[in-house]
Parts: structure tokens; C-alpha cells; sequence
């Protein structure tokens, strides 16, 4: 039966190095770890993982909290998530949650349990908020939608911008009747998104009309029955903001059935980028946020807090970009102003 010093002389490596690898192999340059993990099928080598498991006290899993994984949004962080930790030397543990906190809890209680070394949660919900109290703190990273003024790290967007970029957007094509379909209420996506609508509003002197805003859930259904509802107003909007991509496209289904074309009718736009965005008949104007890096970089900071790493910043606001494609275009005779 081979050994690890078996390994260590077919890798060109020490005993140590192989050690080390097998514990952490995130602490081994990644030419020397493809180099031991070759040994180690080569000599047919299985390490006592149990041994090691409990000499690091580490089990190299981390657990991943989605709301709803049939969402294309979070497949893509899920997708940057699992690059990441699989070039780290840690294994993703996928927890499809439906966004109920009792199953959320139930999987997040591994890491009390040591069966798992971390948590990355996509929901703004404290997974660890069941566990006995005097519990110490335990590895959470928060992504995506955020629990405000969390005493963990947290990965979010700058959705109140993002959405008054879209919003102005539009204002400068010279509409004034935009209507939009909102996420789920309790979302802190929702509001800030709402929000950012609402600045857009305010900052160009129109008010707020409320038969314009229509609650949704972020799903094809929601777009859908969400632009029905806008279209058989006295006097329907001119421009539509979906707070998602999925319920912008529900929505153009809507559209197109009660007969109206995008946008030489209405101009529609949403949220997100996901990749049917572009593809979509005409492609959809939406925001871009970069799903992947969510994904990548919450497990890098996860990663830090297990192995009691330093992390310099703690609550880290991503970047977006507006995207304009042919769903969006100037209300009929409409002309801008000139720039001076």
C-alpha cells in the first residue's frame, strides 16, 4: 500500500509539502498542489481524511445559502463561486433554501456542527440567528441582498444608483410616464430600487403616480401579469422598468400579445443582464451587475475568515453599468435638447 512519502518522491516534493497540501491546500502554490494531487492518483494514495479533518479542524466545505436556484442571477454568483473555491482547494456545498429561514438554519447549523467550515448567504437573513446564545461568531459572508449595517462582511450592489441611472435613462428620452415592476416588498433590493426610481422622479420635477407601481416577486409570472395590469390603465405608461431581467421578459411577452411593439409603444427595460437578456426580441436595456464576482469574491472573503486572515474591507459595494439595447428608445416626438 503506497505512503506519503511515496507521494512526496513521485512529486519531487517533501513529506511536509504533501502534508500541507492535503490540510491546506490553499497555502500551496498552485503548480506544486496539481503536482501532489498527480502523486497522489498515481500511487493511488487515500489520506486518512478524518485525520486530517480533525488535525486542522477544518472539513474544506462551505456552505451556500440560494433563495431560489432556478434564478439566473444566482446560478451565475453560484457559477463564480464554485471557480473560486475550487481553485482554493475548498468543495461548495449548494443549499437551494426557497428563501425559508427554517431551511436556512438547518443547513447553517453544519458549521456549528463542524461539518462544514463557513457560510455565504445570497438572502438578507442571519442564518445563525437560532443558535444557543454565548455561541461564538461563526464564518458568515453576506452577498447579494444585504442585511443593512451587518456585523458580517457583506458583498452588495449600489442598487439605489443603479436604478435611478435606468430610470434617467428614459427621462432623457423623454418620458415622463414610467411605470415599474417591484421585486418582493420585504426585499432590501426592492426598496432600494424603488428608491433610486423615486430620486429620478424627484430630481426631474415628475411626481410619483402610484397606479404606476406594480408589486411583483421577480418572476416571469410577476413581469407578466405586471404589464396587463399597466397596460389597461386610462393612460398607460410609456416606458416600463422591471426591477428584474425575468420579469422584464414575462412583461414582453405581455406586450407583444395585447398587440403593442417595443419600444416604438413602450419602451421596456430591466435588470440584472442575464444572458437571455441579449437575446431577447428586441434585446433588453438592463443593468449589468457582475453576478460571477459576487459569487468569487464572497468566497474569498469566507476563506479569510476561516483561516483568520485580515480582511481590509469588509462591506464592499460592486460596480455596475448601464446597458443600452434596443428595447428603449425616445417617446414619439421627442428631441432632445441640444448640448451647448
Amino acid at each position: 500500500m503506497s505512503n506519503i512519502r511515496e507521494v512526496a518522491r513521485l512529486a519531487g516534493v517533501s513529506v511536509a509539502t504533501v502534508s500541507r497540501t492535503l490540510k491546506s491546500p490553499e497555502r500551496v502554490l498552485p503548480e506544486t498542489r496539481d503536482k501532489v494531487n498527480a502523486a497522489v492518483l498515481q500511487a493511488g494514495y487515500r489520506p486518512n481524511l478524518m485525520a486530517v479533518q480533525f488535525r486542522s479542524r477544518r472539513t474544506g466545505n462551505l456552505v451556500i445559502l440560494v433563495p431560489k436556484i432556478a434564478n439566473t442571477f444566482f446560478a451565475r454568483v453560484i457559477s463564480g463561486a464554485q471557480q473560486a473555491a475550487q481553485a482554493a482547494g475548498y468543495r461548495l456545498l449548494l443549499c437551494d433554501t426557497q428563501g425559508r429561514e427554517a431551511i436556512e438554519q438547518e443547513f447553517a447549523a453544519l458549521v456549528y456542527a463542524h461539518q462544514a467550515d463557513g457560510v455565504i448567504q445570497l438572502r438578507a437573513s442571519d442564518p445563525f440567528v437560532s443558535l444557543p446564545p454565548g455561541t461564538d461568531a461563526l464564518p458568515l459572508v453576506n452577498a447579494c441582498e444585504v442585511v443593512k449595517d451587518a456585523p458580517y462582511p457583506t458583498i452588495s450592489l449600489d442598487n439605489r444608483g443603479a436604478a435611478r441611472a435606468m430610470t434617467e435613462h428614459l427621462i432623457g428620452l423623454g418620458h415622463r410616464r414610467i411605470g415599474i415592476i417591484k421585486g418582493p416588498r420585504s426585499s432590501p433590493l426592492t426598496l432600494d430600487r424603488v428608491a433610486g426610481y423615486q430620486d429620478a422622479l424627484g430630481n426631474a420635477g415628475i411626481a410619483l403616480d402610484p397606479e404606476l407601481v406594480c408589486h411583483g416577486d421577480f418572476t416571469l409570472k410577476a413581469g407578466y401579469d405586471g404589464a396587463g395590469t399597466m397596460l389597461t390603465l386610462a393612460e398607460r405608461p410609456s416606458a416600463l422598468f422591471c426591477e428584474n431581467d425575468e420579469m422584464a421578459i414575462g412583461a414582453l411577452k405581455r406586450i407583444k400579445q395585447m398587440g403593442l411593439r417595443v419600444p416604438e409603444d413602450i419602451s421596456l427595460v430591466g435588470f440584472d443582464d442575464i444572458p437571455f437578456a441579449a437575446y431577447c426580441d428586441p434585446p433588453l436595456t438592463t443593468i449589468s451587475q457582475p453576478a460571477e464576482t459576487f459569487g468569487h469574491k464572497a468566497v474569498e472573503m469566507l476563506i479569510a475568515l476561516i483561516e483568520k486572515r485580515p480582511i481590509t474591507q469588509r462591506h464592499v459595494l460592486l460596480p455596475f453599468e448601464l446597458t443600452v439595447r434596443g428595447s428603449s428608445a425616445p417617446l414619439v416626438g421627442f428631441r432632445s435638447e441640444p448640448d451647448r
